[in-house]
Formats: structure tokens, sequence, C-alpha cells
């Protein structure tokens, strides 16, 4: 954000539902991609604005992919990191399809259930939470066996990597000890909701102007079949305008944090085209 203020654009980065100060709806059903992209909707509205510069990460990314598919007209160009889009599939659900490719204990998987998830974070720390998580490096599917704990299943040693602050983590930690981690984890319980809701979209290319940049250790990358959806023309198929992929090397799922610079330059570049 202070990149792009640096360059005069008015950056503005809004809590999705679910986070920080934004309202935390108590019913799961809630979280679809529907939803979001309706609150961005209203924003970009209440932001005086007829068009906008995008930027998302991870269920930002995604968030932002269904807002260029949905309402095309409000977005100028887009920069997406971590999770590329993929158009909707009418023979598999998501989590059907995670579960053909990874089985069962894949993450998404098992935060499926109410409260067993939310049951185990509560169980430690949450600044350890945050550096745990945020310390994760292997770059393969994130798997939690059923006899292990979700953290006992992260590469990580629960300490403070480099590129964050202990400051950074207490502010995670401040914002969610008010929220809890609900409204974050029912995004995945809505995954399938949304693939049901989108039925009208099946197969339809993003064709707004779009960059993509992913860290080659990032989990989301090293997904099945991911990379040659990426560099074998899938994603260009799907993404028409897809002007440019940057990969960087030995980065990982957070590469917004870890590589601020460098992802900031890339954003600006891009933009400024526009």
């Amino acid at each position: 954000m202070s990149a792009l203020a640096a360059r005069g654009y008015r950056a503005v980065a809004p809590d999705l539902r679910g986070y920080g100060d934004s309202d935390s709806p108590p019913d799961a059903s809630s979280y679809t991609t529907f939803h979001v992209v309706g609150d961005l909707v209203a924003l970009i509205s209440d932001l005086g604005q007829r068009q906008v510069f995008v930027v998302g990460h991870d269920w930002g990314a995604t968030v932002a992919w269904q807002l260029c598919l949905l309402r095309p007209d409000l977005v100028r160009a887009l920069v997406n990191l971590s999770v590329v889009y993929h158009p909707r599939r009418p023979e598999m659900s998501p989590l059907q399809a995670i579960r053909a490719a990874c089985g069962e204990d894949h993450y998404m998987c098992r935060f499926q259930e109410f409260g067993v998830a939310e049951a185990e974070f509560a169980l430690y720390d949450i600044k350890w939470v945050f550096k745990k998580t945020f310390g994760m490096r292997k770059p393969a599917p994130l798997i939690l066996p059923k006899d292990k704990s979700f953290f006992d299943s992260l590469d990580s040693d629960g300490t403070c990597p480099p590129w964050l602050s202990e400051e950074d983590i207490s502010y995670y930690a401040e914002k969610f000890a008010k929220t809890g981690f609900t409204g974050g984890l029912n995004y995945y319980r809505c995954i399938d909701r949304s693939w049901e809701l989108s039925a009208a979209w099946t197969g339809a290319p993003i064709k707004v102007p779009s960059k993509f940049i992913v860290g080659d250790l990032d989990i989301t990358y090293n997904a099945p079949g991911v990379p040659d959806y990426i560099h074998k023309g899938g994603f260009k198929a799907s993404v028409p305008n897809l002007e440019d992929v940057v990969v960087m090397e030995g980065v990982s799922h957070f590469i917004n944090q870890e590589k601020p610079n460098e992802v900031s330059d890339h954003i600006c570049e891009f933009f400024s085209k526009f």
C-alpha cells in the first residue's frame, strides 16, 4: 500500500468479511465468493469509483478472479498472487477434485467440519500460531494426517520468519483474538457452495488484463497439475489477457510479505501501462 500510495494511487485494503474489523456473519453459508464480491462491489461504489485496479493474494486472489468474472466492467487491470484461476468444471466440485488428487487429509478437507479446527487452534498461543504458519516452506500440498495436529504437520519451528517482525505478529494476534478463526475457515466451508452457485459461468474465461506472481516454493504452485497448467497454455487459455507470469525463486506462500519491494515493483510497473 505504501508503494502504491507513493506513486500517486489511492490504496484501499478492505478486511474481507470474517476478518479484522469487518463483520463476521455467524452463518457459514454467508461466505461464498458471491457474498464477498458483493461486498467489494458495494465498497467500490462507496468510494465513488467507476473502475479500480485490483491486487489479490490467497483468498483475496480467489475473490479478485471472481470479481473480474462477474463484474469485469469495474476492474481496469488485475495483479494476483499465489492462486491461479481455474474455470468452473461441471463434472466435479472443487472438494471432489481435491480429494481425488490429494486424499481426505488435505487441509481444505480437514477444515470442513465446523468447530474442529477452531478447537485445535485454541489450544495454542495465538502469536505462536502465526509464527508457525508463516514459517511454512515445504513446496508440496498441505496434508494433515488424522493422527497429527494441524501444527504438527507444518514444516516450521515456530520462530518468527526474518521477513516479519514481532510487531506484525502482534497485530495479527490482536485482530484474530477479537474475531477468532471461524470466519476465515468458513471460506473453505463454502468452496463447494460457491461452485454450485456459479453454474452459469461454467468454462467462462477472465478477460481483464492480468498479471500473476507466485513463489516456486508456494504450496499452491506445487499442487498437482498446477505448474503444467501455468506454463503449458492452460492458464493463458483461461485468462486470454494474461500478460505476464512471474515465478520468484526461493519464495514461499506469503510472497507479498517475504518479497514486498519486488512484488510492489511488479504491481506498479504493470498498472502503469493502464
